[in-house]
């Protein structure tokens, strides 16, 4: 089921360091390789957001 609105967030690795990024949608499943800055990145984890009261789930990448 898709909620209109829905948003989610990214945890994005990166040679400075970390980025959590903003996203529509529903958050990528475990497994699905999804593409950042014209890069394929994997999704490793869906988790809870790391920001305080924040609802959105998080999917946590790591570059392929």
């Amino acid at each position: 089921m898709v909620v209109i609105g829905a948003k989610h967030l990214l945890f994005v690795s990166k040679p400075s360091g970390y980025e959590l990024r903003e996203a529509d949608g529903d958050a990528p499943a475990v497994g699905a390789l999804i593409e950042v800055d014209d890069l394929d990145e994997l999704v490793v984890k869906v988790g809870p957001s790391p920001l305080p009261n924040d609802p959105r789930p998080c999917a946590y990448l790591q570059p392929v």
